[in-house]
């Protein structure tokens, strides 16, 4: 099995991975105010990864372009 690591799902656990740690250094070290601004930014982070999700479940992804020379010989 090839081993693919330049995919949404290789990134998405990357991110999940990123964000464990953050949260995790973030509770263990600071204070409930600085907790809190890191889970607002948390927050927004998946707002937004879930938007993209969507996106790609939704929307196909573009054609690929002939090129220009290709397309006028022919």
């Amino acid at each position: 099995m090839k081993l693919r690591l330049r995919t949404y799902t290789a990134y998405s656990i990357g991110c999940a991975v990123a964000w464990a740690v953050l949260l995790a250094v973030v509770a263990a070290g600071k204070g409930r105010r600085d907790m809190r601004n890191v889970l607002l930014v948390f927050y927004g982070w998946v707002i937004a990864w879930v938007s993209n999700t969507i996106a790609r479940a939704v929307y196909p992804p573009p054609r690929e372009r002939q090129a220009r020379t290709q397309h006028l010989e022919g």
